[in-house]
């Protein structure tokens, strides 16, 4: 992914993605925060956050500012 808007687009793919998975098996705190290896969840978290950080970096970036 290069450019923020690609990273956003990909947050926003795995949010739907998110929200389909819990209405069709509920949501489980526990499968969210420790999934288990291979599940829809697997690697979610980090993944997101990851993603999320770089969107936030490239914002600063633009604005010139710093956080």
């Amino acid at each position: 992914m290069s450019t923020k808007q690609e990273k956003i687009q990909k947050l926003l793919e795995m949010q739907k993605k998110f929200i389909e998975n819990e209405h069709a098996n509920g949501f489980d705190a526990g499968d969210y925060y420790t999934p288990e290896a291979g599940s829809v969840l697997d690697g979610y978290i980090d993944t997101y956050n990851d993603i999320a950080l770089d969107v936030m970096e490239d914002a600063h970036k633009e604005r010139g500012s710093q956080r």
